[in-house]
Order: C-alpha cells, then sequence, then structure tokens
C-alpha cells in the first residue's frame, strides 16, 4: 500500500496497519511497555521482514496508536561472558534503575544463579546519574530531537543529570558508547585501515551499522583523510569534480600524526607535530553510524573556529555555547536557519596563532552543534563521514590547502569585477532604462545589467514579455556600446502548460528526457515555482541529456538576447509546494526518523522536492544539496559556448563545495536593515572560506524599501565586495544609486576608488585562481597572532595590503576600526595612520568611507572610467607604501579579460614590483600577452619616504616631473610613460 503525504500542514499518524493482513506471530520475552516503545517503522510498508531488517523487534499490540515495531531498549551492552560477571548489587530487590544508579549494568539472562547486576568498568549504562568523567561542556546530546524526559533518556542507555550550563544537555551519551577496535590499526600504503565494531547498546534510530572501517590517507604533507564508512554495503559518497586526489602512497613528510584507541571507546587524534597541539579529538565519545543517522563529536583546540554554512551566523567566530546551525539548502529569506547552500567545512585558530581546516564532505542534511568543551558535534542522515583536514598553518594556507582539494576558484572576465545594477520589479524595459540612465546621469561607473523575471513572460525562462519589454534585444545591444553587459536570470525549472509544439524549451526537454524524476525513475518530478498558471518540470542537469539541453537552450536563447553571463536561481531547488503537486510517499526517504532539527520546516521536503525523486547523480534525498553546484557547472559551459568562447561568469544562489571552480554567489533574499547589512560582510567573509571569493549581496536590501542613509552607507561597503550589485525585489520602492543625491554621491566617490584599483582586485583574482586562498580577508587572516582580530567582522581586506572599515550603525558619521602592528596609510592622502596595535575613532560622514593600504606592499592602480571597456586601455599607476625598513613588494596580472584559461595558456602579463633601498624595480615574470604592451604606468605613488630626495631616476635618467610633501611623506612621480611590458628601476 503506498501512502501520499499531501501537505506539511497535515498532521502525520502513525498507520495502523492492517490487523487481519498482518500475521500476529510471538512477542520476544522483553519488559518494554506499550507506552515505551520507540517507533522504528512508522512508515506505511511495515512488515516483520523490515522491521527486523533494522535490527528492530516486531511485536504486534491490540492498542490504536502503539507501534509494533519498535527499538529493543533492553540490550546487554557487555561483552562480560556470564560465568565471570561479578555481582554488583547482592542484596535483594535490586532493579534496573537501582543498578544503573550504582554505575553498573544490568543485563538480565535466564540462565540460573548469574547476577543481573553486576560491574564492568568499559561500559556504562547512563542513569540519573551524575557521571564525574564527563565535565557539562563535553556533554554529547543524546536526544537531538530535544523533549526528552528521564524515562526516555535512561532507555536510550543515556545519563539524566541537570545543568546550571545555559542550554546543556541535560541528556547526554556516555563516552563508553560507540565502537570498538577489532584488533590494531593496519598500516597500508596510504596510511592506516581500523576495522570497528559497535557496542550493543539501545540503537537511536534503528538500522545502525554493527561493523564499519576506518580509512586513514596521508594525501600530501599538509592534508589528511579519515574516512569512516560501511565496508560491506554501498553508501552515497559525495562526487567532486574535479575528484580530490588520493594519491597511491603517503605523503612523505606530514605536518600531522594521528593516533588511535579504544578508551573510553574507538577514538582518534588529529596532532600538528611541530607544536604537539591536539587540533581533533573525539575521545569525547559520540560516534554514531546507521542507515539514516551519523554522528560524531570532538574537541578542538581552541573556541576560535569560524565557518560552517550556509546560514546568516550572528558573528564571524562562532559562539561555542550550544549553537547549533543547520546545512541543507532551502529557498529562505536571509535569516539565522539554514540557507540556500550546504558547506560543511571549518577552520580554527589555536593559542599558538596556527590555524587548521576541515571538510566534511556529506551532502545529506545535516547539522553542527557549537559547544563549549571547545568543541563540535556533527549529525548527518546519510552518506558517509568523509573528513579531509588541512594543516595550514597559516590562514591563507588552510585556504589554498582546501581549494587545492575542492577546485580553485573561476577567474571572473574583468567587467564582471565592475558595478552591477538589478531589480527585480522594473516590470517595463522603459523602468530599467531609467535606472541605467539615472546611474549615468549620476556619474556612477556601471559595467553590468541584470534582468530578472519580471522581464520573462509570464516567468517562463527563455523568453521576453514582447509588449512590456519591447524592444529588449536591441536594447542589450545598445547597452554594449555604452560598456555595460547583460547577465539574464535563468530558473532551473521550465513551465509545462504551453500548447504543443509552442514552447522549445519544454517540447526539446520532452524528446531529451531530461526531467528529475519521481521515486519510479520514469515520471517527471511535478511542482509550482514561478510560471504563471501552470506547473513545472525541473532538468536533470548531472544527466548528460540534461546537460546537452541546457547548453542548447541557452545558446539558442542567445540569438534572441545577447547576454554575457548567467544568473541561476532557485536552484536549491526551490518548490513553491512541499514535495510535488501530488505530495510525497511515506517512506523513510522523506520522513527520516530523525531530520537533523536546525534543518528548518516541519518535513524534510518543506519548499522543495520529494526527497525519494531519482536523479541522475542519485536520489534527492543525497544529492539535493548538489543540484546547485551541477547547475552551476553546466551553466558555465553554456555561457561560454553561448558568447563565442568568452569567459562569462555564473552568479549562483544554491552553492557547495566545488560551486567556486565554476561560479560566483550571492548572499540571497535579504532585508533593507542596518544588521543585515553588518550581516552581509560576515557572509562575504564566510564565502571566501568555503572557496567562493567572487561574493556579494543584494546592495540596500532585497525586501522592504530601502533608506537614503542606509543605501549609502550600503553602496560604500558593497563598492568593495568582489561581486558589487544593487538589487532589490518586487514591489518595493526603487533603489538605483542615482535616485538620492547623497547616495549618488557616496556610490561614485566608493566605486571610482574600486575601478582605480581593479588591477589589484583582478590579480588577486589571479592568485586565488592559480594557487587558492581569499580575496576579501578578515583581519586574523593576516595577523593570526594578534587575538584582538579574531572578533572584527565590520572590518576587512582586499588581499592582504587594503583595509576596508565601512560604517554598519545607523546615525553614525565615525567609526572605531582597528589598526594590527604595522604601517596603515589614509588610502586617499598617503598620510601615516597613527594608531597602530589599536583601535582609532575615524571621522566618516555620509559620503566618506574609511580605507587604508598596508605597509609593505605595492598595489596596482588604473584611471577609473564609467566602464571597464574604456578604463582598461587608461593609464595605470602604482601606489608603494613602505614598510618600517623602507621596503614593498606586489604584483600586476594582466591579460585579454574575457578570454577563458588564459593562464592554463601563458596568455598573460605578470609583472612583480618590490621597493628596497630607495629604489623601485619593476621586472617581467610572464610576457605571454602582446597587447599588454599598449598600456603604460603613468604615475607612481611612494607612501612612507622619510626624507626628501635630492633627485629622482628613472632607469638611471633624472626625472623633473615629482613632488615631495614633507608632511604626508608622499613621493609623487607623474608624467612618467613605462610601457607595463618593459622592466624597470625608479630610485629617489
Amino acid at each position: 500500500m503506498e501512502v501520499f503525504i499531501t501537505s506539511v500542514l497535515t498532521t502525520f499518524v502513525l498507520l495502523s496497519f492492517a490487523r487481519g493482513a498482518l500475521a500476529q506471530g510471538n512477542c520476544p520475552p522483553l519488559n518494554v511497555q506499550d507506552d515505551s516503545r520507540r517507533d522504528c517503522y512508522p512508515w506505511s510498508d511495515g512488515s516483520q521482514a523490515n522491521c527486523e531488517a533494522r535490527g528492530c523487534v516486531w511485536c504486534p499490540s491490540e492498542t490504536a496508536g502503539v507501534p509494533w515495531c519498535f527499538i529493543d531498549d533492553e540490550v546487554c551492552p557487555s561483552q562480560i561472558p556470564e560465568s565471570s560477571r561479578s555481582d554488583c548489587y547482592p542484596e535483594s530487590g535490586a532493579t534496573r534503575d537501582l543498578c544503573v544508579a550504582r554505575g553498573c549494568v544490568w543485563c538480565p539472562t535466564s540462565t540460573p544463579n548469574i547476577p543481573w547486576c553486576f560491574s564492568d568498568g568499559a561500559i556504562s549504562m547512563g542513569g540519573q546519574v551524575c557521571p564525574v568523567d564527563v565535565a557539562d561542556d563535553d556533554r554529547v546530546d543524546c536526544f537531538p530531537t530535544n523533549g526528552a524526559s528521564p524515562e526516555q533518556c535512561v532507555a536510550k542507555g543515556c545519563y539524566w543529570c541537570q545543568s546550571s550550563v545555559q542550554d546543556a544537555p541535560w541528556c547526554f551519551l556516555p563516552p563508553s558508547h560507540g565502537y570498538r577496535m577489532n584488533g590494531n590499526p593496519v598500516p597500508t600504503p596510504k596510511g592506516y585501515r581500523v576495522d570497528l565494531q559497535r557496542v550493543n547498546t539501545p540503537s537511536w534510530y534503528g538500522a545502525d551499522v554493527a561493523a564499519i572501517q576506518v580509512d586513514v590517507e596521508f594525501h600530501t604533507d599538509s592534508r589528511l583523510r579519515v574516512k569512516i564508512y560501511d565496508p560491506f554495503n554501498n553508501r552515497y559518497e559525495v562526487p567532486m569534480f574535479p575528484a580530490i586526489p588520493s594519491p597511491p602512497s603517503q605523503a612523505p613528510n606530514p605536518l600531522y600524526d594521528i593516533t588511535f584507541s579504544n578508551s573510553p571507546s574507538f577514538n582518534f587524534k588529529v596532532i600538528r607535530r611541530s607544536t604537539g597541539i591536539v587540533l581533533f579529538d573525539t575521545s569525547i565519545g559520540g560516534l554514531q553510524f546507521a542507515d539514516q543517522f551519523l554522528q560524531f563529536a570532538a574537541r578542538l583546540p581552541s573556541p576560535n573556529v569560524f565557518g560552517f554554512g550556509e546560514t546568516m551566523h550572528p558573528a564571524f567566530k562562532h559562539n561555542m555555547n550550544w549553537k547549533t546551525y543547520g546545512m541543507f539548502g532551502r529557498d529562505e529569506p536571509v535569516s539565522q536557519t539554514n540557507l540556500y547552500g550546504t558547506h560543511p567545512f571549518f577552520t580554527t585558530l589555536d593559542a599558538n596563532g596556527d590555524m587548521f581546516g576541515a571538510l566534511i564532505l556529506n551532502s545529506n542534511a545535516q547539522e553542527v552543534t557549537m559547544t563549549p568543551a571547545p568543541g563540535l558535534i556533527y549529525r548527518t542522515i546519510g552518506g558517509i563521514l568523509d573528513l579531509y583536514f588541512f594543516l595550514g598553518p597559516q590562514p591563507e594556507s588552510v585556504i589554498s590547502q582546501y581549494t587545492e582539494a575542492i577546485g580553485h576558484p573561476v577567474m571572473p572576465p574583468y567587467w564582471a569585477l565592475g558595478f552591477h545594477l538589478s531589480r527585480y520589479g522594473y516590470n517595463t524595459l522603459d523602468n530599467m532604462k531609467a535606472a541605467v540612465d539615472r546611474t549615468k546621469a549620476a556619474g556612477i561607473p556601471q559595467d553590468v545589467q541584470h534582468g530578472d523575471i519580471d522581464y520573462f513572460e509570464r516567468n517562463l525562462d527563455f523568453t521576453y514579455d514582447p509588449v512590456r519589454f519591447a524592444g529588449l534585444p536591441d536594447y542589450v545591444r545598445a547597452l554594449k556600446t555604452d560598456g555595460v553587459r547583460f547577465i539574464t536570470l535563468l530558473d532551473p525549472f521550465i513551465g509545462i502548460g504551453e500548447p504543443p509544439g509552442s514552447y522549445p524549451p519544454f517540447d526539446r526537454g520532452e524528446a531529451l528526457n531530461v526531467w528529475v524524476k519521481e521515486s519510479d525513475g520514469v515520471t517527471p518530478a511535478e511542482a509550482v515555482c514561478w510560471p504563471e498558471n501552470m506547473n513545472v518540470y525541473y532538468g536533470d542537469y548531472g544527466h548528460a541529456n540534461g546537460g546537452n539541453w541546457w547548453i542548447e537552450q541557452c545558446v539558442n536563447f542567445h540569438d534572441t538576447i545577447e547576454f554575457d553571463g548567467l544568473w541561476v536561481d532557485m536552484n536549491e531547488p526551490a518548490s513553491f509546494v512541499a514535495g510535488s503537486v501530488k505530495g510525497c510517499f511515506n517512506n523513510k526517504w522523506n520522513l527520516p526518523l530523525y531530520k537533523p532539527r536546525a534543518v528548518s520546516g516541519s518535513v524534510i521536503f518543506e519548499k522543495t522536492l520529494c526527497t525519494d525523486y531519482q536523479m541522475a547523480l542519485g536520489r534527492h534525498y543525497d544529492v539535493h544539496s548538489l543540484y546547485g553546484r551541477t547547475m552551476a557547472q553546466i551553466s558555465q559551459q553554456a555561457a561560454q559556448q553561448s558568447t563565442g568562447g568568452k569567459r562569462s561568469i555564473i552568479i549562483s544562489r544554491s552553492s557547495f563545495p566545488g560551486s567556486g571552480h565554476y561560479s560566483g554567489r550571492w548572499l540571497g533574499d535579504n532585508q533593507s536593515a542596518w544588521n543585515h547589512l553588518y550581516h552581509s560582510v560576515i557572509g562575504v567573509l564566510e564565502f571566501n572560506l568555503f572557496g567562493l571569493p567572487f561574493i556579494g549581496c543584494d546592495i540596500c536590501g532585497f525586501f522592504q524599501d530601502t533608506t537614503m542613509e542606509l543605501c549609502a552607507r550600503w553602496m560604500e561597503v558593497g563598492a568593495f565586495f568582489t561581486f558589487s550589485r544593487n538589487h532589490n525585489g518586487l514591489g518595493w520602492a526603487d533603489q538605483d544609486p542615482g535616485l538620492w543625491p547623497e547616495v549618488a554621491a557616496a556610490s561614485r566617490e566608493a566605486l571610482l576608488i574600486r575601478y582605480t584599483l581593479l588591477p589589484y582586485l583582478y590579480t588577486l583574482f589571479h592568485e586565488v585562481h592559480s594557487s587558492g586562498g581569499t580575496v576579501l580577508r578578515p583581519l586574523l587572516h593576516e595577523f593570526p597572532s594578534d587575538a584582538s582580530t579574531y572578533t572584527i567582522d565590520t572590518q576587512f581586506l582586499w588581499g592582504p595590503a587594503f583595509l576596508i572599515t565601512p560604517v554598519v550603525t545607523q546615525g553614525a558619521t565615525s567609526v572605531n576600526g582597528y589598526f594590527p602592528d604595522a604601517r596603515w596609510y589614509r588610502y586617499r592622502d598617503g598620510v601615516l595612520e597613527p594608531a597602530r596595535g589599536n583601535y582609532a575613532t575615524i571621522t566618516a560622514p555620509l559620503e566618506f568611507i574609511p580605507l587604508h593600504v598596508r605597509g609593505g606592499y605595492i598595489l596596482p592602480t588604473q584611471e577609473p572610467a564609467l566602464s571597464t571597456m574604456f578604463s582598461r586601455s587608461n593609464p595605470m599607476g602604482l601606489i608603494a607604501a613602505l614598510d618600517d625598513n623602507g621596503n614593498a613588494a606586489g604584483s600586476l596580472f594582466w591579460d585579454e579579460g574575457d578570454t577563458p584559461d588564459t593562464y592554463e595558456n601563458g596568455q598573460y602579463f605578470l609583472g612583480s614590483y618590490s621597493v628596497s633601498q630607495r629604489t623601485l624595480t619593476g621586472a617581467v615574470d610572464v610576457n605571454g600577452y602582446p597587447a599588454a604592451s599598449s598600456l603604460q604606468f603613468a604615475t607612481v605613488l611612494v607612501w612612507g619616504v622619510a626624507s626628501q630626495p635630492s633627485q629622482v631616476l628613472v632607469n638611471g635618467v633624472p626625472w623633473s616631473t615629482y613632488s615631495y610633501d614633507v608632511g604626508s611623506q608622499v613621493l609623487d612621480i607623474s608624467q612618467l610613460a613605462i610601457t607595463i611590458t618593459s622592466s624597470f628601476t625608479i630610485s629617489w
């Protein structure tokens, strides 16, 4: 019998199986009352065979609502033979509760004269006692669904002990529960293999895997893999594109050691060799491995923990006081719940200022709890436990090692680093034109105009409204002559309500059979989303036909709308009905016994498709969080083919580790609110950790009407997000930056600075594309030994050298900024900031954002224009900010700007610059882009020159066009004409 769940609002009632259709059988002699049974099989295909296959007990009951299949809470966890039992309760009247209260084990037996209560120091059955060997901060929650009672807790073999520590679990796991090693770890060519056997304690959710294996692989000197899996049954393992290399032999000089122990249960520790600090310690207990519930817990070396996503975290550095965050892609306005992407990656900075990172490669619904141990508890409901450790030790090294594994970030086209303008709700072409015209009239640079679904015909992909947006194809072509590109939105679903033969995207999709399928693997999944008055099918972008179909539709649409990039939305995938228009089957995939409590929704398929549906990559239950990455990957190919082989750009809403190899991201549907301005800074920093450095937000906010002050401040900081786009939602007032004189002034000032520094920003992208790392960077990444930087998340850096200190508070006309121990020069005049290793209050009127350059670095610049199409041919310059020793260094990467794989093919220019002993030296490292010879350095600014130069020499020849300001110590050398592809020296 198949049973559908038709709505998330339905009250799910346990099915009462037809008594006459089920064999009554004989109930085993268990002391489990009907009202104490923990349901092990609530789904519609319940049977004795299915029940027992989950390791559970089948015992029919005449009482309505009592489960016939339930978890056996009477199992004996001890391995001591009956004949060796030492009586722990020799007096009469022993009960389980009295026995467990003594710290002993209760195992009834039919053998006469054998004690039921006996001592076993290797195992605990919990009980209503407070163990002396488990600190409150080390507790591993034994009832993660919340609502535990003492009786329910003790039935699972756990401790029930109240705590004065806020949010500490009262029901928690004995550390002896979990698994134990069978024999010793066995060396392998790659590392070790460890066989584990489950301790026979009560199951949490049934279908426990009794025997599991741990494979340890020493991938590189800085990367360690620990894979925990079922060696006898295939389980879902996340595919990575490109695959994470697993070398055939161990790394020769690893930065880490790993140790194993069976006390109090199986655990391992990852240790940094150079310091002996334990980075990851699972001796806290908690290892669980069942079909739909997997868990581990670990202590960390410090509470300085960052990462995990996606959610709107209240701070960049995590609060470790029992905060739990879900990870499962979801169509949800920006808030402190699981959002669009799934990124189970985190970093931890220890007391020495050394950092490590870890990826938990799993794509199922999952959650993580931060604990004050400090530590974490991780839970997921499928797949395997696949951990990768990245030893750093420098913070940027950690991210480089991480992106080396998952794929270095994509290199954006140069024009994508310009300013983007957008909104959902132009509603007519005239309104779109008016916003573009206002921006240009205000002297605000713009490189990209976006089109949202309001320009579609009835919200259908690959269409435009011929009435409201009549003339759009010609307008898009006209924009290009003015240096403005066009990015179109596309959704992952296709409307199915058009007359046959009238809508090619659907007709071709039908012919090629490209759709996500229902659980039968045949019927297309049917749901509701944006297309008006019709249902939708979803493309299966991991299927070869699905990918080819998507590319074909994009290429065909480009014949009408000559877009330059793609913005793929709703690709969690999102649905406006729960599961499908038919509902979802009542089975373990749609209604798992445990749904991570931090994953929003009453059911796991809320706002998406039924999780038993099928895709080429696997069951939706397993691959849901991969959908956005898969769509971004094929969309990159589609965009490049559509644009005639240009690099193009993909902006995706959903993401997963590896997405940054193909696309950028934005932070989703935020609000026009001051706290969302602040949290956008945290968000862009986190996504740089995740390997998606091309990242921004909806500047000025998506929901609600913005205000002049909020929009001005947001435009100022958003001008320094790598993806800089003003965007808002349907029905809210226009907020393009040319509307208010104050916002226009603030935007113009900030964006012209951005455009001046685009050569530096582009060079940073080259560095992360080729070697990994971050572009938008927290201060702690550059100053990991300075504890003051650990909590700073209102300031950030471009690379190592350019500091942004925005105002994020309403009504403020100054900002308190921190300046780590280095020289910091004010960007606008080159004056040395007096604060060093301390905070300083900086005056910041409405149209001003404080900006500083760090001593010791050289930044390439270029005269700005209203579009990069024009600025890229303008004169260039260098800013050399000297450090305490009078030195500085930097580089410049330059290529065609929109050709794919220029670095890989050697089609680029790379110059390096250094200052030492009052001489600036320019060298050519790579000269593979001949057109770079048309560019010249026209100016050089040297900041921090302590004394008046007696002369300036350019390539040994005296140079007269320079000035020196004694007060600011700025040397300004002008009217140069040094071809950037030539080596040179400038001395003073």
